[in-house]
């Protein structure tokens, strides 16, 4: 069973020196059919780079790369089948939706009649049938993306590359269009390899996460679940989501202590010094008796609403505290004075980088 794109020991830098900055250093990973892989990092990390080469926009300094079992690392665009869409659309505007759709085929040679079948079929999949006579300018941002995708889709790609594809667009919109990218891509089980650097994204559209440092190494990949609750270092921690660090220290028992609170990691790790990555989402409150007392003593600094839970931040031994909690009942003033203890999800142990 061969995977969909396969990168073996990828590197790549700009420049014919070697002394050259590598933008890309020895990156390997593999998209299986049918699935969806998000690369996600900073910015300068090198994830569009990576996707310029596997759609044979860019070529390798050194490495493979593998697709559907044949090596294409020296191959151009036109003798991958890929599609790429571009955050920018890149839509025709003197040309409808049905035009736009097909100038792929047509520039492919498939006969007429065929292609139009084949655009009403694509047209169909992202939900704009009867939009064939539109002009660009007379769609929505949300339109343009799917006819974007349409015209992607209708050269049946056996990978689908998607670059930032959402970050035109307002937040609402996103969320649908990523909806809808990730049932699409499931229902017409499409291989699929895609780059942003919004976490909340990547977690709700990947299989795979693939998180990319600065220097153009891979940090850590791994599904949504393990990416966010088992980040391997602080960077991952850091970048999955708001995570405050906090120093702690691991004992021989296999306990950390973080201040005055005791905890037992869910992964094991050997004694010393380490952090402790801890969500917004993980800290519990506590008014009053022993649990409050169990916990460590916080005070009320700042309070923000915002609507479907609240922003806190507590003054406590370990430094200011940032919390999110979704008690909209029991809402505290400012100076309230509590116990905030942990809950077992949203903490980490991670080795300090």
């Amino acid at each position: 069973m061969h995977h969909g794109v396969e990168f073996k020991n990828i590197s790549k830098r700009y420049g014919l020196q070697a002394s050259a900055p590598l933008v890309v250093n020895g990156v390997s990973f593999e998209v299986p059919k049918g699935t969806l892989t998000t690369l996600l990092g900073p910015s300068g990390c090198g994830k569009t780079t990576v996707l310029r080469m596997v759609a044979g926009l860019e070529m390798p300094t050194g490495g493979q790369i593998i697709m559907d079992g044949k090596d294409v690392t020296t191959l151009g665009p036109a003798d991958r089948n890929v599609s790429m869409m571009f955050q920018s659309y890149a839509l025709f505007p003197h040309m409808n939706v049905q035009e736009n759709v097909m100038y792929g085929l047509k520039m492919s040679g498939v006969a007429k009649e065929a292609a139009r079948a084949r655009v009403s079929d694509a047209l169909k999949n992202v939900g704009l049938v009867g939009y064939d006579d539109r002009l660009p300018s007379e769609l929505s941002g949300g339109q343009q993306q799917r006819v974007a995708l349409a015209r992607a889709l209708v050269l049946e790609p056996a990978v689908l590359l998607f670059d930032e594809p959402l970050s035109n667009l307002d937040a609402r919109l996103r969320r649908e269009m990523r909806e809808e990218i990730r049932s699409l891509q499931q229902r017409l089980k499409l291989t699929v390899a895609y780059v942003t650097h919004d976490q909340s994204e990547a977690l709700a559209v990947s299989d795979q996460i693939i998180v990319m440092s600065v220097d153009g190494h891979i940090a850590q990949r791994g599904s949504p679940q393990e990416m966010y609750e088992f980040p391997q270092s602080e960077f991952v921690a850091g970048f999955m989501g708001e995570a405050m660090l906090f120093p702690g220290v691991a004992g021989v028992d296999g306990q950390v202590q973080l201040g005055p609170l005791t905890l037992t990691p869910r992964q094991s790790v050997s004694a010393g010094a380490v952090k402790v990555a801890v969500r917004p989402e993980a800290w519990r409150i506590h008014r009053a008796g022993a649990e409050r007392a169990a916990g460590i003593a916080g005070k009320l600094l700042k309070s923000a609403y915002l609507g479907s839970f609240f922003e806190y931040t507590f003054e406590t031994v370990l430094g200011n505290i940032f919390v999110v909690s979704p008690d909209l009942t029991d809402v505290l003033a400012l100076g309230a004075e509590v116990g905030l203890s942990l809950a077992d999800h949203g903490v980490s142990v991670v080795r300090a980088d």
